[in-house]
């Protein structure tokens, strides 16, 4: 198959393209050459700016899929649907589990999802929008391409090599180095998490497969917290950890609850809205290390 990727060269968009080119399928990269510029030789590349400048694509090229991990304001994915409604047969538009109200757990792909407050811009992602802006982007795809030719992926926190971020591998590096810590009211908060290879593997699948609808991807098994990670349950291999930044201040102890502490790494778990979409292969994903 031919597909589209647009991004492709950081973290999950960066394992899809492995995951693809590993069975034979052919890959364009979109994306604007900012960092990547030296992975994947064997893969078309054209550079650009998504927003603006997808008519660099090829003239008269066809994909059988788009995998889009990039968009997070409702009007760059909708440029990108409508330029690519007639040249791609589906959309896979990866999201977030923070389209939903996180406190009412446990979740499912029926859950109350979370509105943009009318004060809000569409245009301009803070942390307090991120959720409800991939809603927003969600429905510009599926309005494209409309529902039997999307696929919404919405994961829970990504973790695994290559992650640029260090939300998830920041505790047990942390706890490893001892002294006092800031940490959670609740050390046992959960809420899922998914590896970065396990969830690239379930996108290739499910475009092979042909699939549509949502789905939510997390670990089978239940979510872990701090308190876990300090008992060294899901400390990372060193050698592939990025170094973590120091936020501790002796004396203080307290914190407001990063969003996604404590999550496993599993296989995902997924449930489907329109067309089901089959149960992942079971067993434990690599180590979450980077």
């Amino acid at each position: 198959m031919r597909v589209l990727v647009l991004g492709g060269t950081v973290f999950l968009g960066r394992h899809v393209v492995e995951a693809l080119l590993a069975r034979g399928h052919e890959v364009t990269l979109f994306h604007r050459g900012k960092r990547g510029r030296e992975l994947f030789p064997e893969a078309e590349r054209v550079l650009g700016d998504r927003a603006t400048d997808l008519d660099r694509l090829p003239a008269g090229a066809t994909w059988e899929a788009v995998v889009d991990t990039s968009a997070y304001v409702p009007a760059v994915a909708a440029t990108s649907a409508a330029a690519l409604r007639d040249r791609a047969t589906r959309y896979v538009f990866v999201s977030s589990i923070s389209v939903y109200e996180l406190s009412q757990a446990p979740l499912n792909e029926s859950s109350p999802t979370l509105e943009l407050p009318a004060h809000a811009s569409r245009d301009a992602m803070v942390p307090e929008t991120y959720g409800p802006l991939k809603l927003l982007c969600e429905r510009e795809v599926a309005a494209a391409f409309g529902e039997n030719r999307t696929l919404i992926v919405r994961p829970g926190l990504i973790v695994g090599p290559y992650d640029p971020t260090d939300r998830f591998t920041y505790w047990p590096v942390r706890f490893a180095r001892g002294g006092d810590i800031l940490v959670p009211d609740d050390l046992d908060a959960q809420s899922p998490t998914i590896d970065v290879r396990d969830l690239a593997a379930f996108i290739v699948d499910a475009i092979e497969r042909g699939d549509s609808g949502i789905v939510n991807t997390a670990g089978d098994h239940a979510p872990r917290g701090v308190r876990c990670m300090r008992l060294g349950e899901q400390r990372p291999e060193p050698d592939r950890t990025r170094r973590s930044r120091e936020v501790a201040r002796a004396g203080h102890r307290r914190m407001e609850r990063p969003a996604g502490l404590g999550r496993t790494g599993k296989r995902p778990r997924r449930h489907a809205q329109r067309r089901p979409v089959t149960r992942a292969r079971n067993g434990l994903a690599p180590p979450p290390a980077r």
